[in-house]
């Protein structure tokens, strides 16, 4: 069995587990107690940060609640690629990815039924660094059961190929789709919040693309929006924060949303 071992834990996140596990659960519980889950219901889709925990990990738990104990068994992970250029997506070679607090299985048919389509490729060297996936997998592992994984890397590749593929292994009730994504980068505490604040707003209008200027993952964001304005969903906005209010100065900031994307009733109900 091929496994991909946990290239940034100990850096983005704890490397114990005993730790990392009380990390999350503690983030989770204080965003439970914040929002109410039951009122919230469980999105289909959520965009959720993937810096280091101490900066994003409580806006990362907003979007982890709302799925947390579900009858989710799949997950269809997107994240842009930050350390090997390529075009296309890329799944990797191995069967399991690994963490701190274990291993979660891939979904091998969804995978090959992936590489089918336009765009998808298989690339270890991809994955064998990236952090933007591997930081959302400890909270998968702690909220969900027994799920299997199907980890996209994207690379430069235009939203409707990745809607192509979002749309393709889309799924039912079983399938949660997780778009990792920060947002705006290294501008002023002030600055930052009023660029997210219209690029969020944005996302939840479904009316307009982000720039890469706006969101890292802005391929895989403006690819659900074109699934949500065709599935008519709507958009919540779970938790907004950047590393100024959590463990960062307020001079240079980066920015992180959860954001909720619901297929079968109004996110406000």
């Amino acid at each position: 069995m091929s496994v991909r071992p946990a290239a940034v834990a100990g850096m983005f996140y704890p490397d114990h587990a005993d730790e990392l596990s009380q990390f999350i659960n503690n983030s989770v519980a204080t965003a439970e107690n914040a929002t109410g889950k039951l009122i919230i219901g469980c999105p289909k889709a959520v965009i959720v940060p993937h810096a280091g925990y101490i900066y994003s990990g409580l806006t990362a738990a907003f979007a982890y609640a709302a799925v947390k104990s579900t009858a989710i068994r799949r997950v269809l992970l997107f994240g842009p690629a930050h350390r090997v250029p390529f075009y296309g997506m890329a799944l990797p070679e191995c069967d399991v990815f690994e963490t701190p607090l274990g291993r979660i299985e891939l979904d091998q048919e969804s995978m090959t039924a992936a590489l089918e389509l336009p765009h998808v490729c298989l690339n270890d060297q991809a994955h064998a660094r990236e952090h933007s996936l591997e930081v959302q997998l400890p909270f998968l592992q702690i909220v969900l059961n027994d799920i299997q994984l199907i980890p996209l890397c994207v690379g430069m590749v235009e939203p409707e190929a990745v809607a192509e593929v979002m749309s393709a292994l889309w799924g039912g009730d079983d399938t949660l789709v997780v778009i990792s994504s920060d947002l705006s980068h290294f501008h002023a505490y002030q600055e930052a919040r009023a660029i997210d604040e219209k690029s969020i707003e944005t996302v939840l209008a479904k009316t307009d693309d982000l720039s890469h200027d706006q969101a890292c993952g802005a391929t895989a964001i403006n690819a659900l929006q074109q699934i949500a304005r065709e599935k008519h969903m709507s958009l919540k906005l779970l938790d907004y924060r950047n590393s100024g209010d959590t463990a960062g100065d307020k001079d240079r900031v980066v920015g992180y949303a959860s954001i909720g994307c619901y297929e079968h009733r109004s996110a406000h109900e």
